[in-house]
């Protein structure tokens, strides 16, 4: 039952305020914005957290290389974004896109001249970082 509330969870926040009709790309701001919905432990599973964040990211803009201690599912909810994840092909995935990384895969978001913005979702061991960087070159 758990896994039902967090699907029904996930469906209700990709439709969050966010996706207004009066957003443009215009409207992007020129800064990273990161901004975390809600935290809260998985039923069912111990030890274990949901993260729901909402990440603004401007135009022509790559992240940092970086992993997650858990699985991370994105959902654009407008512009588009390109995930680039180590060994595998990159994926560009529009507005209304979703797409998934792997526990610990090294990946990064890259966009294009319309910025982003994504309702990120990450499920995670308690007390585990968010992300962790990964230097350049490894």
């Amino acid at each position: 039952m758990p896994m039902r509330l967090l699907i029904v969870l996930v469906l209700l926040l990709s439709m969050a305020p966010t996706a207004r009709a009066d957003h443009h790309e215009n409207s992007m701001p020129a800064k990273l914005a990161l901004e975390n919905l809600m935290r809260a432990s998985l039923e069912g599973v111990e030890d274990t957290e949901v993260i729901v964040s909402r990440v603004t990211i401007p135009p022509n803009t790559e992240l940092p290389r970086h992993w997650h201690p858990g699985e991370e599912f994105a959902y654009v909810v407008s512009g588009s974004v390109t995930l680039w994840q180590e060994g595998e092909e990159d994926v560009t995935m529009p507005a209304g896109g979703v797409g998934k990384v792997p526990l610990r895969k090294v990946h990064t978001a890259i966009t294009g001249d319309e910025g982003c913005e994504l309702i990120v979702f990450r499920v995670h061991a308690n007390g585990e970082p968010e992300r962790v960087l990964v230097e350049e070159g490894r």
